[in-house]
């Protein structure tokens, strides 16, 4: 579960981003540039954990970008579920007042932060303000279900999905990622038929939904944020049919919000930009 805030509206934002925004990176792309100034500028130190990559450039890729935008930046490799439980890492990301998690495997992340020592501090820096951003991987991993992996295409199927726990900075929503152009449809609606509690957010590539202490999220990018709101879900064949077989869902509520676009996770309601 989501730590709780010491004051009221005091959790930081937390910021799924759809993935590929690398390819932006020499053009300073406008997410990273608002999640800076949310950090404070110039002031802020950001703190950059590449696990989910195997590729070392990954890290130090994103922390000359933030230090292009005018942050002080770190990398914290870690690659090992011991390096979780070091004091001088610990340290390190409780001076950070932001967070961003790189994209590359969510299992790597899951199985190598999951419990540890980091994970605890990075669920209690948020609950007191810190800002905590993910890309691809990254962003599937803030909330509490993560959606390890599963089928591509339009329509939910049974054994569609794998999740597997994430790192628990929201309970209200499902991620996943590089959304349309890989067509996640039917994965993220077979997630919401295990967890109808929760909204599911499938975010394109080059797009991110901040979303406030309040539960608003703006989303900021070139693509779009599909929201599956399963309030009012009405019936759902997932208990019942066979493997590999397609799932009735009937009662889902959809919407597709493009830059500037808001929606309360609280109150379900969307707000054109």
């Amino acid at each position: 579960m989501p730590a709780k805030p010491i004051k009221t509206n005091a959790r930081g934002y937390i910021i799924p981003i759809g993935g590929a925004e690398h390819r932006a990176v020499s053009k300073k792309p406008p997410i990273h540039k608002r999640f800076v100034k949310l950090c404070g500028g110039k002031e802020a130190r950001i703190l950059v954990i590449p696990t989910a990559s195997e590729v070392n450039e990954t890290g130090p890729m994103y922390m000359e970008l933030f230090k292009e935008l005018g942050a002080k930046s770190m990398c914290m490799p870690l690659d090992q579920r011991e390096d979780c439980f070091d004091e001088e890492m610990l340290r390190a990301l409780g001076k950070a007042t932001g967070i961003f998690i790189t994209g590359g495997n969510q299992l790597r992340l899951s199985t190598i932060l999951g419990g540890t020592p980091v994970a605890r501090l990075i669920r209690k820096l948020n609950s007191e303000g810190v800002h905590v951003a993910g890309t691809s991987a990254g962003a599937a991993i803030v909330s509490e279900h993560m959606i390890a992996s599963g089928r591509s295409g339009p329509s939910p199927r049974e054994s569609g999905v794998e999740l597997a726990p994430g790192l628990g900075l929201t309970n209200r929503v499902i991620v996943d990622q590089h959304f349309n152009q890989r067509q996640r449809m039917g994965r993220l609606l077979a997630a919401l038929s295990f967890n109808p509690f929760a909204c599911g957010l499938g975010i394109d590539e080059n797009t991110a939904a901040f979303i406030a202490p309040d539960g608003m999220f703006e989303v900021v990018g070139t693509g779009t944020v599909t929201v599956v709101d399963p309030a009012n879900l009405k019936h759902s064949s997932m208990s019942r049919v066979r493997k590999a077989e397609a799932v009735t869902l009937i009662g889902l509520k959809l919407h597709v919000l493009a830059e500037g676009a808001r929606f309360n996770i609280e109150t379900r309601e969307a707000f054109p930009d």
